[in-house]
């Protein structure tokens, strides 16, 4: 049976409009919400971090743990399982991931008059016109930015992404359900051989996709017909033994026949191919009023393979923590406005799983026992030796690695 997708602007009648299809066909609704929380699930990182490749939003960890490209893996993954059923009715942006040869796929676009949209989104949260102009605005350059990065156009209503598009103000939610019907019947999307052996594909690729990722690979992926295509984009010294490797953990995957490597465009490029490594420390946060100090201790720990990044004020570091969440937090003691033992009850309150190191010049006794009852993972003088404060970063990141092992064998933490 066809699958129908749909691709909706901001205040374009899109809930009445899915009302009606799924009355009418009977097609079960999966929202983004569904398809996300499956991701999470397959990965173990949190929604609305996942959330975030849809806004565009990296996070500032992003160049030391892939998570955006790991998302992607397992955002793919989970619509691929999804796809195996039959009558689905998927709406919003995950449904733009399904490759364009799955051709059993009706894409549907909605939209409306700016005039229209505008007088929907002041109605709705009561508003002036200039406001919910605003709104409106942002939303669609999200819209854009999704579009432009899976199909290099910066027009979300491009009618080649369509198979057919409503005007939403001219036509009314169960004249667009009664075309939509009409349209699934049509030969045209039925799922064939050649859209299901694309679904394989899908399947296969996201597979993949998800074990390179889990060794620490980012590169492109391409499977037809069982033979997997795994392209590298950036330069690398030793490139067989790369090939090698890559070829060794895709070929374990289920229904992959065969796997070929090339060289992509990117390779030629003065960037350097880098395998992650996941088992390293790699979400550090340094809190620092002390700008040159902050930024030299970021480059000395880089040093030694310790990359961090950077905030200067306690009430940074609380916002990066709400968004982000870093494994260690390395934090001064003397801020102005919230200071350190702010920060450290805070954080420890709201995200116990963050190891906290303190690292101060001003700190007395009595501080280090307020910092050690609060959670504290460290009480450090910034006179520490850089080898010191590197083994205690360890020993945050082995501490840490202990309690996700906990986790993943079903038991609590004492």
């Amino acid at each position: 049976m066809p699958v129908i997708t749909l691709f909706s602007g901001s205040y374009c009648n899109e809930k009445p409009v899915l009302q009606e299809i799924g009355a009418l066909t009977g097609y079960r609704l999966i929202s983004d919400r569904e398809i996300i929380a499956d991701a999470s699930r397959l990965s173990n990182i949190p929604e609305n971090r996942i959330e975030r490749v849809f806004s565009d939003k990296k996070s500032v960890f992003n160049r030391l743990t892939r998570e955006r490209e790991r998302s992607f893996a397992y955002l793919r993954m989970a619509l691929a399982n999804v796809l195996s059923e039959d009558k689905l009715l998927i709406s919003g942006f995950a449904g733009q991931l399904i490759p364009r040869n799955i051709n059993h796929v009706l894409r549907v676009g909605l939209i409306a008059d700016m005039h229209s949209r505008i007088a929907v989104a002041a109605a709705e949260h009561h508003i002036a016109h200039a406001e919910a102009l605003k709104i409106i605005h942002r939303e669609d350059e999200t819209f854009a930015e999704w579009i432009y990065l899976l199909f290099g156009t910066k027009d979300p209503w491009n009618a080649s992404l369509y198979d057919i598009s409503f005007p939403t103000d001219k036509t009314s939610p169960d004249e667009i359900a009664a075309t939509i019907e009409k349209s699934i019947t049509t030969s045209v999307i039925r799922l064939a051989g050649r859209s299901k052996t694309a679904v394989d594909d899908f399947n296969i690729a996201a597979q993949v996709e998800i074990a390179l990722v889990k060794k620490g690979h980012t590169v492109g992926i391409d499977v037809r017909a069982g033979t997997v295509t795994l392209t590298i984009n950036k330069h690398v010294l030793m490139l067989n033994r790369l090939e090698e490797e890559l070829k060794e953990i895709a070929v374990r995957e289920p229904g992959v026949i065969s796997v070929e490597t090339r060289v992509g465009p990117g390779y030629y490029q003065t960037d350097v191919y880098r395998r992650q490594d996941f088992d390293a420390p790699s979400k550090i946060l340094l809190v620092d009023d002390e700008k040159k100090y902050v930024q030299t201790l970021s480059k000395r720990l880089m040093m030694r393979e310790l990359e961090s990044a950077v905030v200067y004020d306690g009430e940074s570091a609380l916002e990066l923590a709400r968004e982000d969440e870093p494994d260690v937090m390395i934090l001064d003691l003397r801020m102005p406005g919230i200071d350190g033992i702010e920060v450290l009850r805070r954080v420890k309150k709201t995200h116990p799983a963050i190891e906290v190191i303190v690292l101060t010049s001003q700190g007395s006794e009595a501080d280090k026992k307020t910092c050690m009852e609060l959670g504290a993972f460290a009480f450090l003088s910034k006179s520490v030796d850089i080898e010191e404060l590197s083994k205690t970063i360890e020993a945050a990141n082995e501490k840490i690695r202990q309690r996700r092992a906990r986790q993943v064998s079903g038991q609590t933490e004492s």
